[in-house]
Formats: structure tokens, sequence, C-alpha cells
């Protein structure tokens, strides 16, 4: 048998069975022979999802040196090691190391989505060779094999069904749909996406109800998981809208310094100095201009939003992503369990003529209304009579789990025992009252449900209870109820407007009747079904939405982030979630199915990706292309998922965020954020703290380059005008990895800002500098090139002591970048809210590190054993005063700065 490809495998949902088989020449009832299933092994290969080749651990760890900031610090560390400072190399290099490392460990799972992918679908299962039955694993299995399936069986491979017998599968992982399908043997429309395809069987798909037999038309690699698992394997490793900003700034920083000291050695030359002379001042110059914590500090920034995420219930996998959920100005959500509770619940029926509402509170006193008026249930015994019916016409149960009920079998008879308990129908005692004597199965072709149940103290005889569509069951019925439980003619119009509505509502809708017979009855017929049944009513449920993540999204909405839904749901569940919760613009805008948007040319799935909010019956490929071509679009996308076919989307987003109760390994593997609540209002809570520590972020890099730069420019200046560098290059080392560090980290422990959430995202267009902040930088950094410059001038003038005049100019810098630190800080601020009586979270970090920073400040003026290592010389207490008081001037520009930006801002 010659090889299966995929323009092959697109043809088995809508050949006729008998034809499938006779193309994968076998027989449905002697399957494949043992040499026959050997030679296609061998041709084929096992059934399992092959991973991509990655690097080894070594070359995965050496790829996270590989960013500009990373450059510079080895930089640093290879010019400290050249002027002989070995310890000041080593210490640089461990910060380097410790980068990279941390990197290294955060993203190390990130590639294991493939594995996780062929673990989904390892199984043993019945396979019938040589015309016997036998039990084999999954990996053994071949095109042409038979394959009998039952409830609870993982479908092993892709199957073109030939039996069904109430066959039910839950194919969520694959769809996103959360109710399992009904599957038959008929043949399905030749355009028919993957939730469409009822004539087929899935691998790693779960059988819920019934039994099945199938042939095998793909394994491994060719089905529609392994497709799956292709496509994850072409998604990028995207950069975060920071990390491409950073490499950027890093690459300028890197060329500036490096032109900067080229002109210092060059002027050191004219001069009349040595190219020794030189080459140090040039080294000093770049020592100074190397921002060597600012790597710490981002990191530590982003472990704090991390840990400030799990608070929230959204666990990051991979530290830039906290980052990347500031920047987000697209969510890409499905339905199921996100944006609705993933548990099916009744909300209308329609019952003796009349339509009655079930409250959404399981503990409501008054649960079932009309017209929002609470009814007694025992005033209307048809409404009554329907809920019985829906409750004995049924083979799920529910089981208690931590004071939740869950249930045991499908999804929709669960929510019928739900809606049963919460009206305050006893269950048990009804059971016990009207105990089942026989069934009829659910078919998919008869598209109805019916028991057999003894009449109990309510009836006399024996009744049939009939559930199941709205068609099949009103065309057995004669006549129907009205609400006090007479008998009433039969309006199918009515019944059918009803339906419509309930469907327009989104809502999957159960017609149910009844028929009495005589007490010796024992079993069930269809023909005992076909005519004489009374009407009783339609049940109308859905897996309504989370009512926090309506306000969720009201609040995404409120800060610029656009809101996308897209659901392997039917057009009409996913057009009235999307009403409920308000993503739709307008009632006009339009809702995309999956079958569209294949037809679709670039150019209009451009437009139709960017204006419509809403996308239904999508299958894996649409959802990726939908990703790639916002992400053209330059919008930053969030997409969520829980599924096998959500997989690729994850992997290519910014940022992909995975279910941690309901999703599959796959999916959690692939995102680089987890919803320990799979709650949409999680992901604004961590869109929030994403955009805090972007904010947080930001302050630090406009804290730390001012003091980078009032180092260059006064080595520069020293070097132009004096005949000593004002500040050694071990000193300035001193700064930027303690001082400097020990204040700058503080700024990642700054709380949330109440306007978080009501400004837009920042553009990924935005560079890193924008103009305030340039301005603020070159400000800072001349006033501090000034006060240092000049105290150093003005000590080495009057004590004639250099040791001296460059202990006061570090003492100076740091005191002024302190100062400086309280003025773009919320510490200040929340301590003087909080004195006023306002409820403010006070920013203490500022303070702790302040603390610190004037111990070791103090070891490092006035301990002779760092006298010794640094060069420094020990401080009176007035020439320390003289450094406060310099440093404290740095509050001038930092408050004109300050209303220069509240101008500027009250002007947009």
């Amino acid at each position: 048998m010659s090889q299966i490809n995929k323009n092959d495998q697109k043809s088995w949902h809508h050949m006729p069975s008998d034809e499938v088989l006779s193309h994968l020449n076998t027989s449905k009832t002697q399957g494949l022979s043992d040499e026959e299933a050997n030679q296609r092994l061998e041709e084929h290969g096992r059934n399992e999802i092959t991973s991509k080749k990655t690097k080894n651990i070594f070359w995965r760890f050496l790829d996270h040196f590989k960013q500009p900031l990373i450059y510079i610090l080895l930089i640093a560390a290879a010019v400290s090691f050249m002027i002989k400072e070995h310890i000041d190399a080593a210490v640089i290099c461990g910060v380097a190391f410790i980068n990279a490392f941390i990197g290294f460990i955060q993203e190390f799972k990130a590639e294991k989505a493939i594995a996780a992918l062929a673990q989904s679908v390892v199984t043993e299962i019945r396979v019938l060779r040589n015309g016997n039955t036998e039990k084999i694993t999954s990996q053994q299995i071949v095109p042409g094999d038979i394959i009998i399936l039952s409830s609870g069986d993982k479908v092993p491979a892709d199957l073109r069904l030939f039996e069904s017998r109430d066959l039910q599968i839950n194919e969520s992982t694959l769809t996103g749909e959360s109710v399992p399908t009904q599957k038959n043997t008929d043949p399905a429309d030749t355009d028919a996406v993957v939730g469409d395809q009822t004539s087929m069987a899935f691998a790693g798909t779960l059988v819920t109800r019934g039994t099945g037999k199938g042939v095998v038309t793909a394994t491994g690699q060719n089905t529609e998981t392994g497709r799956i698992s292709q496509m994850m394997d072409e998604g990028n490793d995207l950069e975060t809208p920071l990390t491409r900003k950073i490499q950027a700034f890093s690459k300028t920083l890197l060329w500036v310094i490096l032109f900067f000291s080229g002109i210092i050695f060059l002027l050191a030359v004219l001069k009349g100095l040595s190219w020794i002379e030189g080459f140090k001042g040039a080294v000093a110059l770049a020592v100074s201009a190397i921002p060597e914590g600012l790597p710490a500090a981002i990191t530590v920034t982003l472990a704090i939003g991390v840990n400030r995420m799990a608070q929230r219930h959204a666990i990051i996998r991979k530290l830039p992503a906290v980052e990347a959920l500031g920047s987000t100005t697209v969510i890409c959500s499905d339905k199921t369990g996100t944006l609705t509770q993933n548990k099916m619940k009744v909300q209308r029926i329609y019952a003796g003529q009349e339509l009655y509402e079930l409250s959404e509170k399981t503990d409501d006193e008054a649960p079932i209304r009309q017209e929002g008026n609470p009814t007694d249930l025992n005033n209307l015994p048809t409404l009554k009579e329907c809920l019985v019916g829906s409750l004995l016409c049924n083979d799920s149960h529910l089981e208690n789990k931590e004071g939740q009920y869950e249930t045991v079998g499908d999804p929709t008879e669960g929510a019928l025992l739900l809606a049963v308990m919460q009206t305050g129908i006893d269950r048990s005692a009804t059971e016990q009252n009207q105990p089942r004597i026989d069934t009829i199965p659910f078919e998919s072709e008869k598209q109805y449900m019916a028991t057999l149940n003894k009449g109990g103290d309510t009836h006399s005889g024996n009744i049939i209870y009939l559930k199941g569509s709205v068609e099949s069951v009103l065309e057995r019925c004669e006549t129907s109820l009205d609400r006090e439980g007479g008998k009433a003619d039969l309006n199918p119009d009515t019944i059918h407007r009803q339906a419509s509505s309930m469907a327009q509502e989104g809502l999957r809708v159960l017609a149910f009747a009844k028929k009495k017979t005589d007490s010796q009855k024992s079993e069930i017929q269809d023909d005992d079904t076909r005519t004489g049944m009374i009407f009783l009513g339609l049940i109308g449920m859905i897996d309504p939405p989370r009512p926090e993540a309506i306000e969720a999204i009201k609040v995404a909405q409120r800060a610029g982030i656009k809101i996308k839904m897209i659901t392997g749901d039917h057009v009409e569940t996913a057009q009235a979630i999307a009403d409920k919760m308000g993503i739709r613009d307008n009632d006009q805008e339009k809702v995309y199915s999956g079958k569209m948007l294949a037809d679709m040319s670039d150019k209009d799935f451009s437009s139709v990706a960017a204006s419509s909010s809403v996308f239904a019956r999508v299958a894996p490929e649409h959802k990726l292309r939908l990703v790639k071509t916002l992400q053209s679009q330059n919008e930053i996308v969030a997409v969520t998922g829980d599924g096998v076919n959500d997989a690729p989307a994850l992997q290519q987003a910014d940022i992909g965020v995975a279910m941690g109760l309901m999703g599959t390994e796959v999916a959690q593997e692939a995102a680089d954020m987890i919803l320990t609540d799979d709650n949409f209002s999680s992901i604004e809570g961590a869109v929030e703290e994403g955009r805090t520590v972007y904010s947080n972020i930001l302050k630090a890099i406009g804290f730390i380059l001012p003091v980078n730069g009032g180092e260059a420019l006064t080595i520069f200046a020293g070097l132009l005008f004096a005949s000593v560098i004002p500040i050694l290059p071990v000193q300035i080392l001193w700064v930027n990895m303690v001082s400097s560090v020990a204040l700058m980290l503080t700024l990642a422990f700054e709380p949330k800002q109440n306007e978080a959430m009501t400004r837009p995202p920042h553009s990924p267009q935005e560079k890193l500098l924008t103009k305030s902040l340039i301005i603020r930088v070159i400000t800072i950094s001349i006033f501090n090139f000034a006060v240092t410059f000049g105290m150093f001038e003005i000590f080495s003038w009057m004590t004639d002591n250099i040791m001296l005049a460059r202990t006061v100019a570090i003492t100076t810098l740091i005191s002024a970048e302190t100062f400086y630190l309280l003025s773009i800080s919320r510490c200040v601020p929340s301590l003087w809210d909080s004195l006023r009586g306002k409820s403010v979270q006070i920013a203490y970090a500022p303070l702790i590190g302040i603390t610190f920073l004037i111990l070791v400040q103090y070891l490092f003026s006035q301990w002779g054993f760092m006298n010794d290592i640094f060069g420094t010389h020990p401080l009176t207490a007035q020439s320390l005063f003289y450094c406060i008081g310099a440093g404290l001037l740095v509050l001038v520009p930092a408050f004109i700065l300050k209303r220069y930006a509240s101008i500027q801002k009250n002007k947009q």
C-alpha cells in the first residue's frame, strides 16, 4: 500500500466507509494479518509524534549570552582584566553568568511541548488482527487496522468510523467545543472542519459514551494531532517588546561608548600623554558608561512581577512574558472555561405553554422565575413533570468533589441533573419511586433517547419518557399540556419559535415528552414512541459567561486592549456569548466561521482579522493564521487556550496563556503563562501587573543612566581639563555594582499605580528612550557631572589630597542618586498619602535600600581595609555634610522635570 499523504487524508471523512476500507485494502471483519501489519509498520513508522531536534544543553545555555547587554558586560569584564583589575573582572563575569543562568533555567522547559504531545496519544487499544480481537499499544497501530472503541477509550489514531452506536467523543482538545460530538457513519461534507467531521474519530480524543468501530486512516505525524505538532515546529520563538527595545538600546549604547572611548584616547594622545595613559582613560570612560547592574535589575523586576502574578492566579514560565503582558494590545481568547464557566447550566424552560427562567445562583431560594417574578414549582405540575422527565431519561450522574458537583457522563445531562437539584426535586426519592425498566439509547440517526419507568405514586401504570431534538420529539407528539397539567392542543409553530429564540441566545435545546402505558409492559421499542406522545416542554442550556470575566473585559477594553473570541463552538453560540460579554462592538458586526476564513485571500483575511471580534468553528491553522496576521499589523498578541488545537497559536503568540485546571499538558508546555483558576479576570490582573513591571523597568533605566552619564562626563572632563582621573575605574565599579544596584533594585518593588489600567498599551513602535526620558537622562546626567566634578575640583584645590577629593566626588554622586531615587519613587508620595489617612500601599523598599547603602558607604569611606582596596580616604563630618548638601540639589532639576512631564500629560 502506498504512503498516505495529507491530500489523501482530507478525503476520508466524506468517502463512504466501504470505499475507505477498499482503498486501505483491509476487512472490517478480519482486520489485517500480522504479516501485513508488520509491513505497514515498517513503511509508515510507529504511531507516535516525533519531536524536532534541539540543541544540547551546553549550546542552549550559551545562547543566553547572545544579548547586547551581556556583550556590554563581557566587554566591561575584558576591560577590567586588561587594566589588571582581576577581581572586578571576575565580579562582572559573574553578573553576566547569573543573568544567562536565570534565563536558561526559566526557559528550560519551553521546548517540551512536542514531547508532551507524544505522551497525549500513547495508550493501549483493542484492535482486530487475523479475525481476532487483540490488545496492543497505540504505537503499534498502522493504517488499515480495525479499532474497537468503547466509553472511556482514548482514540489512538485518526479513524474513519464504519460502526457507531450512541458514540460520543469529547474533541475539546482539538476543536475547543465543550460538548461531546455525536458520531455517525455517514459521509460528512467535503469542506467540513474537524469539529463537523462526524464520521471521523481523531487521535488523542476521548470516548465519553457508546461504542464504535473504525479503520485507521492516519498514524503519527499524519494524524490531525501530528499535523498540529508540525505547526508547532514551524512556530517562532518571538521576542517581547521590551527585549527588542533593550537589544536596540544596548546596540546603540555599545557604539556610543566605543565612539567616545575613541575620542578620549585621541584627546589624551593629542595632549601629549602616552598611548597607555590614553588607553586607561578610554577604559575608565567605558567602565563608567556601561550600566553593569541593569540586566540584574531587569531580571529582579521581572522575577518580582512573577511572584505578584502568582498571587493573582497566573504562573509565569518565561520571565520576559511578564513585561509582554503589560504591552499587550490584543487578547485572543477561546470561550470554554476562560470566558465561560466550563459547566453547562439550564437557563430557559418552556413548559405548559409558558416560558420560565432558572436562576444562575444554585442556592437561590426562588430558583424559578417567570418574567422576573418568583414562582412555586409545586403549583406548576407541567413544569415539574418536564424536569422529572429530564431526570429519569438520563444516563449521567453527579459526584460531589470538595463541595462542587461534577458530571460523570454527558455535560448536557449533567446540566439537567443540576437543574433538578436546584429546583428542589429529590432525585433519589424520584428514582426510587419511578425506577427504570428499559431504555432506548440515544442514536444520532434517531436523535432521541427513551426510557420506560414505573409510574410510581404519580401515575397509574408505567410511563415512557422521551428526550431528544425538537424535530424528533415533536413528530412523535399528538398533544401537549397546559400550565396546570391539563391536556392542550399541540402548536408546533409556537414550539419551534421558542426553540429558535433559545438557539439564537446560544442555548442548546432539548425537547421532552411522555406517554402512559400499562403496568405489565417490561420493554420498550422504537414503535412505542412513534405516536401518542404528550409534549412536556423545552429546556435550553448553555455554558454561561463568568460574571467576573465580563467585568474584566470591560476593564481591558478601557485600557485600550482589543478582545477577540476564537472558539470551536458554532457561530450562533459564539455570537450569543460574545454579545453577553460585550465583546462585539455592535449587533451588525459579523461573526466569521473557520470555513469562511479558509476561503479568504490574504488581503481580505487581514482586514477581517483587524476589524472583527468573534471567530467560530475555527481549526488550529485558522487560529495560528489569525495570530500571525495580527502580529504583522504590529499588534502585541496574547492567546489563551487549553487544548492540543491551541498549542501552535500559544507558541506563536507574544504571550501564550494556558489553562491550569482544564488545560492539556501540551497547551501548558507551549504557553508562557498558566492560569491556575482558568479565569479571564486573572489575565486582566496579570496585564495590570505587567504594566507595573514595565513602568518599574523604565524607572530603573531612567535612574541608572543619569548615574552612568554623570560618571562618563566626569571622566571626560577630568581627562580634558585636569591631569588626573577624578574617579578611578575600580571606584566606578563600586558605584555601578553596589550603590546604584542597591538603590535601583528598590524600584522593582514599586506598587502598582491606580491609573495602570486606564491608559492605552505602550506602542510596540515606541522607543525605549522616549523624548521625555532622554531629556530627563541628559538633565540629571549634567547635574550629576556638575556636582561630582565640582566637588572633586574644590576638594583637590582645598586639600591637595586626590584620594580625599575622589572619595568626596563618589559620596556626592551617591548622595545625588539617593535623593534622585526619592524623587522618582512612590515612597514619599505614599507615605504622605498614608499620613493624610488615605488607604495606600506604602513603598518601603527605597527606605530599606537607602539604609543598606548608608552602611556599606560608611565602610567604603571610613574602613581602612576598604580604603586600601578602592583608594579612598576617610571623610570628616563636615566633608560628609557638604557631600549631602550638594547631592540634595538634585531635587531642583528633578522637580522641574516632574512638572514638565505633568504639563505634557495634561496637554495629551
